[in-house]
């Protein structure tokens, strides 16, 4: 049950990777356009820079959820491969419970931050005058998401950890391996070359 719950999670990270990547996408293509304007025809599109600001906020907050599930956060693991499996296990789960316990804090100051400039209707001080709580809800947003996949992760791991079962943990929670980055890396190749053999 817990797996294809993780699996489900999984798709809708990707989901949101996606869409987040696109709203940057159409970013740079407004703040491209704004300087190709400034340059040949002398005006400018306001409020391009804060757009995107705004947008890139807001696409980092939404990819938290598959770096975690993917395991690509950045990690120093120089000690860590050397201890023994049950060690590792653990202090995979410690991790994962000190970022809960961080990302709570974080979690609850943005959603306060978005529900006061609900309630007082805070707008920014530039010429867009752009209400606060719109960009601060899909930022806001992408936190609750990854607070509610961190919580999940949490315990899937800490029962594979009761359970002894260590090569569950690090498969949840674990520094992936040089050959399972390798993989990832590589994942695409094999289609690619396959497609390029049939076109041929």
């Amino acid at each position: 049950m817990m797996a294809a719950i993780h699996a489900r999670l999984e798709t809708l990270s990707c989901w949101l990777v996606w869409a987040g990547g696109a709203a940057l996408m159409v970013s740079a293509i407004i703040v491209t356009i704004d300087v190709l304007c400034r340059k040949f025809l002398g005006i400018t599109m306001s409020g391009s820079d804060e757009i995107s600001g705004y947008v890139f906020a807001a696409s980092t907050t939404w990819a938290y959820s598959y770096t975690l599930l993917h395991r690509s956060n950045v990690r120093i693991d120089a000690l860590y491969n050397l201890l023994p499996r049950p060690v590792t296990a653990t202090l995979d789960v410690v991790g994962l419970a000190l970022l809960l316990y961080y990302m709570w804090f974080m979690t609850s100051t943005a959603v306060y931050a978005f529900l006061e400039s609900w309630e007082l209707g805070s707008v920014s001080i530039t010429t867009l005058e752009t209400p606060q709580w719109i960009p601060q809800f899909f930022w806001a947003m992408g936190l609750v998401v990854f607070f509610c996949v961190l919580i999940f992760v949490t315990l899937y791991a800490l029962v594979a950890l009761l359970q002894r079962n260590f090569d569950l943990v690090r498969k949840i929670a674990g520094v992936p391996s040089i050959d399972e980055v390798v993989e990832e890396e590589t994942s695409g190749i094999d289609v690619m070359e396959a497609s390029k053999a049939k076109g041929a």
